[in-house]
């Protein structure tokens, strides 16, 4: 079974890793941050969300903001060994509602998710960045977002 807990500063590094790693292997996925921004961004992001982790190293993440109970980032290093699933289970105890954006293009996360019990409720506005790392200033990537809600 997968071991997950809260991510601490130290973690940060490899989920970075795990990210920039995404970005740079995703055929469709243009880079639109350094990476040292990544990293950046996940630090501050410790303060700002509930961060779950699983291994040591880290093998994957998933960053909820729990006010608004929505996924802002949940990156695997290797999808399909059920590192997300658990990620996943994590964030809905205790909640009856979840949501997340995808990007258009990314089929196999949205198969995972409709796995989950998440179901599509349309598509975002190209021009609004949403992503986790939004920040001030930053263009919008034009990659279409799919926004996806579970609810127990």
């Amino acid at each position: 079974m997968t071991e997950v807990r809260r991510a601490e500063l130290s973690d940060v590094a490899g989920m970075a890793a795990i990210v920039n790693g995404w970005i740079d292997h995703t055929e469709w996925m243009q880079r639109d941050l350094p990476s040292e921004e990544i990293e950046n961004s996940l630090s501050k992001g410790l303060a700002l969300r509930e961060i779950w982790v699983s291994g040591d190293p880290v093998q994957g993440y998933l960053s909820l903001e729990v006010e608004i109970k929505h996924i802002w980032g949940f990156y695997c290093a290797h999808p399909g060994t059920g590192v997300g699933k658990t990620l996943l289970d994590q964030a809905k105890k205790g909640r009856d509602f979840l949501s997340l954006n995808t990007h258009v293009p990314n089929k196999r996360a949205q198969q995972f998710y409709l796995r989950e019990g998440f179901k599509p409720v349309g598509e975002l506005d190209e021009g609004k960045p949403s992503t986790f790392f939004s920040l001030e200033g930053r263009e919008p990537t034009g990659i279409r977002e799919l926004r996806m809600e579970w609810h127990s």
